[in-house]
């Protein structure tokens, strides 16, 4: 299954709409690597709002790619985690430490900009500035 990753300036965005398979997960893995690598992206919105479970697999696969991602020069954050999935990472003692996390989009977006800002590069969140006023 391939999942689209739009762009907004030089920010991707993601949003995983369904349970994915390990294979699926390491495909868009393997997608959203060469994406940021072929678009220079300096930012990664990971919505996964639409998940009702993340196992340890995908957990990792999540904190690998936002890694991965960091090594490459993109910033990461993931959004929309829902409660009970929260509970389930903490209880399976997994977690997201390779991400950063929000609770949905819009405060992604902006906590993406001010991190990607803080390196210096202001004048790549301009084309996003102009979408979220």
């Amino acid at each position: 299954m391939k999942i689209a990753i739009p762009r907004l300036g030089r920010i991707l965005l993601c949003a995983i709409q369904q349970d994915l398979s390990d294979d699926d997960a390491l495909e868009f893995q393997s997608n959203l690597l060469s994406t940021i690598a072929e678009q220079e992206a300096l930012g990664v919105v990971l919505d996964i709002s639409a998940l009702d479970v993340v196992d340890s697999f995908m957990a990792r696969v999540i904190n690998d790619t936002a890694n991965m991602a960091r090594l490459l020069g993109a910033e990461v954050i993931v959004c929309g985690i829902q409660p009970f999935v929260a509970l389930t990472l903490v209880e399976m003692g997994q977690g997201l430490l390779g991400a950063n996390c929000t609770f949905n989009l819009e405060q992604g977006l902006k906590t993406l900009q001010a991190r990607i800002a803080l390196r210096g590069d202001f004048m790549a969140t301009k084309d996003t500035d102009e979408h979220l006023d």
